[in-house]
């Protein structure tokens, strides 16, 4: 298999540094690109309700922040801003914009504001557009919630378009503009890669990656039977799944020892073994769930970033035998 590639996760990681401290994260970004990495991806949330927390808090504040489990006054910086800082000061490490909540922006607001950070970072954005889970964070907005889904959509054929069209018409239900130029482009022709992501290959999910996807990044584990599945349908299509970069995340399922501790980052990586076997290359870590310390990011990076390659050492000799 390829050599797999690391992600580091730069959102929601307020127990190693301070949430204020945004230069700080920036210079976080940096040490992890030195320490051979190979992106930094920034989650969103634009604002949250009073049900952010209707699930209950994590046990353990370096858990991730799954649907519900969110106190209200959780700090979300705008992430676009972030990878744009980030961006002037790397020359090599992806910028991935991870889960963006896109209906709740214009396509055309957005899809400058991508194209800026794609030059800026010289071709290096990667574009994760989300739809949430927060009813209250579209009507604060004045976006409808269950429409969401449907405006995503049109959202990705909006992008398709303004990246590589000259002038460009849309007629939706939801957008509507006839002749407009849109410059300067991003970096690509094509615009920034796109992924997908879900909790599960859902069949809106299975649609949007095969028609505009270049990266899946499904939230849980994939089967074989769901490998073969998006197989099948990239090449109904004209496309094959070599062609898709599959995301994973580690450390997921390995529990904290208790709510107020760190966990060894070995058995955090060993969940990577059977997402390899199914042909996962890029991998994302949360790196709160392993240190307190943020003089210590280098050397965790470091650790994972050979920790995976060993174990697609292995998962390829396991295929050989």
């Amino acid at each position: 298999m390829t050599s797999p590639k690391l992600v580091v996760l730069l959102s929601e990681v307020w127990t190693m540094t301070d949430p204020r401290d945004l230069r700080g994260l920036v210079a976080l970004a940096v040490a992890a690109e030195e320490a051979g990495v190979d992106g930094i991806e920034i989650g969103e949330h634009v604002l949250l309700g009073p049900n952010s927390a209707i699930n209950g808090l994590p046990d353990n504040p370096r858990e991730p922040l799954g649907i519900g489990m969110q106190e209200a006054g959780y700090p979300h910086p705008n992430g676009l801003h972030l990878l744009s800082a980030v961006a002037a000061v790397t020359s090599r490490v992806r910028l991935i914009a991870g889960a963006v909540l896109s209906p709740l922006r214009h396509p055309l607001v957005l899809g400058k504001e991508l194209a800026t950070v794609d030059l800026i970072s010289r071709g290096r954005l990667v574009y994760l557009p989300a739809v949430g889970w927060q009813e209250e964070e579209y009507e604060a907005v004045g976006v409808p919630f269950h429409q969401r889904g449907k405006i995503l959509d049109e959202q990705l054929e909006v992008w398709e378009r303004i990246w590589r069209d000259e002038p460009v018409s849309y007629h939706g239900k939801h957008f509507r503009f006839q002749d407009i130029s849109f410059a300067p482009k991003p970096w690509r022709p094509t615009g920034p890669p796109v992924w997908i992501g879900g909790m599960r290959l859902y069949p809106n999910a299975l649609r949007r990656v095969v028609r505009h996807a270049q990266g899946y990044f499904p939230l849980g584990p994939l089967s074989p039977d769901d490998v073969g599945q998006l197989r099948e349908a990239l090449e109904a299509n004209g496309r094959t799944l070599d062609e898709l970069e599959l995301v994973g995340a580690v450390g997921m399922a390995t529990p904290f020892p208790d709510a107020t501790s760190t966990k060894a980052l070995g058995p955090a990586l060993d969940e990577a073994l059977p997402q390899m076997a199914n042909g996962f290359s890029t991998f994302v870590i949360k790196p709160n769930m392993y240190i307190d310390d943020r003089d210590q990011l280098g050397d965790l990076c470091r650790d994972a970033v050979a920790g995976l390659r060993e174990r697609a050492i292995d998962v390829g000799a396991g295929a050989r035998s």
